[in-house]
């Protein structure tokens, strides 16, 4: 363990910046010459702790915790979503904002990674309350982003309203209006059209690509998704209109059923009324009993390790499609690796967000936007063409697609850095 992590994190308690620190590990054999600089993957940039003290509307002071980490600016600057959750650990934040450097160095898009969070339940507080922590927070990290900077974008429970409040706190304390700072903002302030839907197309995307490179039709697959939120959601909605079952649905509410598959169309309608796919028709079973459940294709789209050792047995699919980020333990992929299930890493699965946002982002600078079928079509190549280098890296060496994929992402942060030399 680096001292870095002793001294930010109880040892026993890593959670998602141990996961991570592990897939380091593994990749570091295969790093050849640039392992010379893999520590500098091991160690945040820079991590802030802020306090976002705000007025209730009962007149009372609350306080809640924030984070913003850089972990690696070397190709750019640092790009990654701010969430708002009960659970948001420094941990968590340490290994997203990782992820996120290697995802966008997958993808080759000129960012580092970055991430930031409160430890909050955003559904405890009223829209007045929200605004307040939310501007309070970009106020207490506003020496940190920026549009040549750092780059927030929405994440759990944050939205484009969430953006539109921090990008017009950021404006407001530079005296000019900068779009650019953040990105998933609503259209009319500058977002980009396909920003919302696309990391879950690039789930599908990424998904079919892979289903047919293991030489099956997608159109013919059973699908399971847990999380029915914008990637989930939208992932169901593509698979569906491919011809796709969806056969097993699970979220915070609920675990649904139904093998001759749901009808999307109406479930997305349910969800959207709802927020929640309780309620809606299936056979309800346990919660357990989601990862048994036969299917070809399986998506975690909700949060970090989902799949572990204690069920990584009991999974039956064909193809494992990582639409969350971090859902599956070092101890699982282990497993799923020894009997056979293919593993789409999160790092490339879910890189259509940060691909769209990087659209939006170039999109800003230009005062130019393009058409959504413009977007669609760039988000799809990009999305392939990644997919298929990293497949060619996993044959090269006989390795899995989540250490082929590290192998490409971390050879292209630690060429940067070793490029750029240190400084003084």
């Amino acid at each position: 363990m680096n001292h870095l992590v002793a001294s930010y994190l109880e040892p026993d308690n890593l959670g998602a910046w141990g996961t991570y620190l592990e897939q380091v590990d593994r990749v570091t054999p295969y790093l050849g010459p640039l392992s010379r600089w893999v520590e500098t993957l091991k160690r945040p940039k820079r991590t802030l702790i802020v306090d976002v003290p705000i007025e209730l509307d009962n007149g009372t002071i609350a306080h809640y915790e924030g984070y913003r980490v850089h972990h690696n600016l070397s190709r750019g600057p640092g790009k990654g979503g701010v969430r708002y959750h009960p659970n948001v650990t420094l941990s968590e934040v340490m290994a997203l904002s990782a992820w996120m450097s290697i995802k966008t160095a997958v993808v080759n898009v000129p960012f580092g990674g970055a991430k930031g969070g409160i430890r909050v339940d955003p559904k405890s507080l009223s829209l007045g309350e929200l605004e307040r922590m939310t501007r309070r927070f970009t106020s207490e990290i506003n020496m940190m982003i920026g549009p040549q900077k750092d780059i927030p974008a929405p994440d759990v429970n944050t939205n484009e309203q969430i953006m539109a409040w921090m990008m017009d706190t950021y404006s407001v304390n530079q005296g000019h209006t900068a779009t650019g700072v953040v990105t998933g903002k609503p259209i009319s302030l500058g977002g980009s059209l396909g920003r919302r839907d696309a990391t879950g197309r690039g789930v599908f995307v990424v998904a079919k690509e892979a289903y047919a490179d293991m030489g099956f039709d997608i159109t013919q697959a059973t699908v399971a998704i847990q999380g029915l939120g914008n990637v989930g959601g939208e992932a169901a909605r593509l698979f569906d209109r491919a011809g796709a079952k969806i056969v097993a649905i699970q979220d915070h509410s609920a675990t649904l059923y139904n093998p001759s598959g749901f009808n999307v169309t109406e479930l997305l309608k349910h969800v959207a009324l709802t927020h929640e796919i309780k309620g809606f028709n299936g056979e309800s079973i346990s919660a357990e009993s989601f990862w048994s459940t036969p299917c070809d294709v399986l998506i975690p789209a909700a949060l970090e390790s989902q799949i572990s050792k204690v069920n990584a047995n009991a999974i039956q699919a064909k193809l494992i499609v990582e639409g969350a980020n971090g859902p599956t333990t070092p101890e699982a992929d282990d497993i799923l690796q020894e009997r056979g299930i293919i593993v789409v890493p999160d790092v490339i699965a879910n890189a259509g967000g940060v691909t769209v946002s990087y659209f939006e982002w170039v999109q800003d600078f230009s005062s130019f936007f393009w058409t959504e079928e413009e977007i669609n079509q760039r988000l799809d190549k990009i999305m392939i063409d990644a997919f298929r280098g990293i497949v060619s890296v996993a044959k090269t060496h006989n390795v899995s697609l989540r250490t082929a994929t590290f192998i490409v992402g971390c050879e292209r942060i630690l060429k940067a850095r070793q490029l750029r030399g240190l400084y003084p």
